[in-house]
């Protein structure tokens, strides 16, 4: 972009959001058309007890013996919808995050083409490299937000009785707003590797520091999988906190002591 005046900027920054939108328009409006198909076979999947991480649950507990209700019963949950114009509006905003999500890596490389004729080599492969790893790790985390986070605490809490009187009814809002908090919220969590790097690049941390807070951010990690996954066991609390852990730990690896980023002259 050498030689462009920033009025040229502008203008290429206007035509990257219109092609940015035009893809989220369309990838909305074919998620909209699709939406019936895939609320039953993919949002709605884990109030069924034949879903993929259910059976999972029932073949480690047959192949190892285990008895506990966990590995053992039968699941499902049915929904309710008390406000009439619920499923229209669920129908449009699931559509359009569904779209905004998909498209990510489209925007992406919309920003790595804008800012690219900007960098010098040695950024331009850093940037790449973090742009990638983000992606791969947000598709990541959100992933096993959906096969296995949110299922865990779909069925903790909608068996969970205050009172022997009250029956539970689960809202199709309660539902979705969950089942987007907890998938997005894991695929954010896998960017703390990339947050990391980043974080180095500008001084903020190092190496040093990570390790030297490595058991707060333990505590740290357990904590938030308890909130995420309020059941109480350890096998549940494992499969969000481990891969926390891990992502703690591969952050460590991605980035450099400040002494060997600054060499002395």
């Amino acid at each position: 972009m050498a030689g462009m005046t920033f009025w040229d900027h502008l203008d290429e920054l206007r035509k990257l959001l219109f092609r940015v939108i035009a893809v989220w328009l369309v990838l909305g409006i074919a998620f909209f058309i699709a939406m019936p198909t895939i609320f039953d076979d993919f949002i709605l999947a884990p109030c069924n007890n034949d879903f993929v991480f259910y059976k999972f649950l029932r073949f480690i507990g047959g192949y190892f013996n285990l008895n506990n209700d966990f590995f053992t019963k039968e699941f499902t949950v049915s929904l309710i919808n008390i406000n009439l114009a619920t499923p229209f509006f669920i129908h449009i905003s699931t559509a359009f995050w569904m779209s905004v999500v998909t498209a990510i890596p489209f925007l992406f490389y919309e920003i790595w083409k804008f800012i690219s004729p900007a960098l010098y080599p040695s950024e331009k492969r850093g940037v790449s490299r973090a742009i990638v790893i983000g992606t791969v790790m947000f598709y990541i985390g959100a992933l096993l937000g959906y096969f296995m986070v949110f299922p865990l605490t779909l069925r903790f809490l909608s068996t969970y009785q205050l009172s022997s009187q009250i029956d539970n009814a689960i809202s199709l809002n309660s539902y979705i707003d969950n089942f987007m908090m907890i998938v997005l919220f894991m695929g954010l969590a896998f960017e703390l590797p990339l947050l990391t790097w980043l974080l180095s690049v500008i001084g903020v941390i190092d190496k040093s520091f990570l390790k030297k807070y490595r058991r707060h951010a333990i505590v740290a990690i357990v904590i938030i999988a308890a909130i995420i996954t309020p059941t109480g066991d350890p096998f549940t609390l494992s499969i969000v906190a481990l891969p926390l852990y891990f992502l703690y730990e591969l952050s460590i690896l991605m980035i450099k002591n400040r002494e060997q980023e600054e060499p002395d002259a």
